[in-house]
């Protein structure tokens, strides 16, 4: 059931509309001017959709419609009237307006615009809620996915966190290894101290013990005050020790004597200190198959893989590319200055059928990319690298793939009718009296539309 206010002076078509949309199971409130208008909007919930007349006793539909703009974020607004002008409906449009209708009317064409309408609304509300969720979590780790592969991740996740046990978290580059850690420690009774991750290969191998476990002030050159290591920065909380497959042979034994006494020494010093920081560790190859190599200590190993969580790679969970496609555009969609509606339902398909050998930093990339590209409302086909378009077959029939999360029909089919006024003005040379004639509308008819698709120029051709 939605919210809807109807702005008419017309007393019949107020009942007529009325009636209409509470048959339908909405909840309508009436008005008959201007102020009346801005009464009813102001003294109730947010509404939903606003039919207003453009001329009315006190003033003009164009106030309510800028009032609705400028205080009811995902309001859409019809304008209605028996006397149109080109004029009227480019500014209704300028303004906000989600379409622009004669008087009079039929009850399929005010039952069709509304569920339009309202789908719209929908779309933009279930966006900005989810915008709102990843402003809030920002930087907590907290996993995105629906998938079979990613339930069983974050039911291991929930399973560990309240104790202190020992993960090892393996998976391929770019999979999500420090957010699952990160969800561990935040889901644990440690959330409130400190989560610190170190790179093990990115330090030299002479500077690796006394980042990890301190040095004494005078300990080796450049040393020359005493420093504290990450064991004991992470006191209390958790230690996450990536891409601990690089750790020198040397390192892994002091590794594991820390981790069996629960005690580092720092270096230079004689005495030990007790730490209590839960260790994850996360990498990128197979430990078991190092140890078997040689290459890694097998106590070191049990010592780590107390619980094995494997990360899968985005290919094995293709079903959460649409939720983490559109949750890296509201991410970045500050940095980039836009606000998309969503995801054209081709380049959807694309995005799905791709494999992502750089799994979810990969698809962030893209993404990040497509924002920055995109013209319309929706991130397109022609948004993506080559390498994600050439792994989208043509739809059959021409038509667009329909995702199993479903589509926005109206956001769709905006973003199809400005495809083809584009591909008319390419085929004209840019002439938009000729494109007119290759869509079939009148010229006026094609100037309305680009003007209410943002098109720059819609004026008349020259010449012409």
């Amino acid at each position: 059931m939605a919210q809807i206010v109807v702005v008419d002076d017309e007393r019949s078509m107020r009942e007529f509309l009325q009636i209409l949309l509470e048959r339908e199971g909405h909840q309508v409130t009436v008005a008959g001017d201007v102020a009346g208008a801005l009464a009813a909007l102001s003294s109730g919930g947010l509404p939903d959709l606003v039919f207003s007349d453009l001329k009315l006793p006190d003033g003009s539909g164009m106030q309510v419609l800028k009032w609705v703009g400028d205080n009811c974020p995902g309001t859409q607004v019809i304008m209605m009237t028996a006397y149109a002008t080109a004029e009227n409906a480019v500014e209704a449009m300028r303004l906000g307006a989600y379409d622009y209708q004669m008087k009079p009317f039929k009850v399929s064409e005010v039952r069709a615009l509304t569920q339009k309408a309202l789908e719209k609304v929908a779309l933009i509300r279930d966006n900005a809620v989810l915008r709102a969720q990843l402003r809030r979590r920002q930087g907590t780790g907290r996993l995105l996915g629906r998938s079979p592969a990613m339930l069983e991740v974050i039911g291991v996740i929930e399973k560990v966190a309240p104790g202190r046990t020992s993960v090892l978290i393996e998976g391929e580059s770019g999979t999500g290894k420090e957010l699952v850690a990160r969800a561990i420690h935040e889901a644990s009774p440690r959330a409130d101290a400190p989560f610190v991750a170190v790179n093990c290969g990115a330090i030299p191998e002479a500077l690796i013990e006394a980042e990890l476990f301190g040095h004494a002030a005078g300990a080796f050159t450049g040393a020359v005050r005493a420093r504290a290591g990450l064991f004991e920065a992470a006191d209390g909380g958790t230690l996450l020790l990536d891409e601990v497959s690089s750790l020198p042979a040397p390192m892994q034994v002091k590794l594991l004597r820390a981790l069996q006494e629960r005690r580092v020494r720092r270096v230079g010093e004689e005495h030990e200190r007790p730490v209590d920081a839960r260790i994850l560790a996360a990498t990128n190859q197979s430990l078991q198959d190092l140890v078997r190599a040689g290459r890694f200590r097998e106590d070191l190993f049990y010592r780590l893989n107390v619980v094995y969580l494997r990360v899968p790679p985005l290919r094995e969970r293709a079903e959460d590319i649409p939720l983490l496609a559109r949750a890296f555009i509201v991410k970045h969609e500050d940095e980039s200055g836009k606000k998309l509606e969503g995801i054209a339902p081709d380049a959807m398909a694309a995005l799905v059928r791709y494999s992502f050998p750089g799994n979810v930093r990969e698809l962030e990339n893209y993404m990040e990319r497509a924002l920055a590209l995109a013209t319309g409302p929706l991130v397109r086909l022609s948004d993506l690298p080559p390498e994600v378009r050439d792994s989208a077959p043509p739809a059959p029939g021409g038509l667009p793939v329909f995702p199993d999360e479903g589509i926005a029909l109206e956001v769709v089919l905006t973003d199809v009718e400005r495809r083809l006024i584009e591909e008319a003005l390419r085929r004209s040379g840019g002439k938009k009296t000729r494109a007119a004639e290759l869509l079939g509308l009148s010229f006026r008819s094609l100037r309305y539309r680009m003007q209410k698709l943002g098109f720059g120029d819609t004026g008349e051709d020259e010449g012409g």
